[in-house]
């Protein structure tokens, strides 16, 4: 009779092959770090949103004291990919009149600190902003100057903290550590939905590791069946008590803007 234990032996060494080769296979590669899935979402949040070309708008600046009384500034600016390289931005202020023509160029960059100028009307002067100053506040917005600029996935290192649902909307949950060593944030915290790869929320840490600021971000809209744009931005400073609201309207894309669109001279010509 047949035993069921008796294997035979060609049998038996095919058998202990497959399991060797099972114990030794490498890890799937679909396994990830923290660090690599953090990567991974920056880069693809930031190719979604590559190729809308060039975009005006208009937006309205209301900065909150902590007692709660507010002033408002009206703005407006435009934006232009670059290939290869950060966006090109220029901002300009239409009112009240004491900050009238106030206008800041920004080139940002993959790598490295970026460029920014500062057209001050009552100067008449270019004041370029280094990249010891990044940290400063941006015309007494709870926005510093390395807010408002490039956001390149290479400017941060990233880990992949956790999924979670922010105001009942399923989100990523990222840290970045900012690279340059002049930013004024240790860390951030960002929120991206599952969906869309929209940013929904950002906190800042200093330099000593504690809550600076919250930014949340409101109202988002799609532009050519694509590409979405929030309608609101709310930053609260947690150890001022100040805020800053920016609220965006007027939004035009392909507009034919070119690099002869952003240069100090255009910086200084703006109004």
């Amino acid at each position: 009779m047949h035993h069921p234990s008796r294997i035979p032996a060609a049998t038996r060494a095919v058998a202990l092959a497959l399991l060797a080769a099972i114990a030794f296979a490498p890890a799937p590669a679909s396994a990830e770090t923290p660090e690599e899935q953090g990567l991974r979402l920056a880069r693809e949040a930031d190719q979604r949103d590559t190729g809308w070309g060039d975009a005006t708008s208009t937006l309205t600046m209301i900065l909150t004291n902590r007692h709660g009384e507010s002033s408002t500034r009206q703005v407006h600016n435009q934006n232009m990919e670059v290939k290869g390289d950060g966006d090109k931005a220029l901002i300009v202020f239409d009112s009240p009149a004491d900050v009238k023509g106030t206008a800041l160029l920004s080139f940002a960059h993959l790598t490295g600190s970026d460029d920014q100028w500062l057209y001050l009307p009552a100067l008449k002067r270019v004041k370029r902003i280094s990249s010891g100053n990044k940290s400063g506040s941006f015309m007494g917005s709870e926005f510093a100057y390395e807010d408002i600029s490039g956001d390149e996935p290479e400017k941060y290192t990233h880990r992949y903290l956790r999924d979670e649902a922010l105001d009942g909307q399923p989100c990523h949950v990222v840290e970045r550590d900012p690279v340059d060593p002049n930013s004024g944030y240790s860390r951030q915290i960002v929120w991206w939905d599952v969906e869309h790869l929209r940013v929904q929320k950002v906190e800042y840490y200093d330099r000593k590791g504690s809550l600076l600021k919250t930014l949340t971000f409101h109202d988002y809209r799609q532009y050519l069946d694509r590409f979405w744009r929030a309608h609101e931005y709310r930053m609260v400073n947690h150890q001022t008590g100040k805020g800053t609201v920016l609220k965006w309207t007027d939004y035009k894309f392909h507009n034919g803007l070119t690099d002869a669109d952003f240069t100090q001279a255009a910086l200084q010509r703006a109004r």
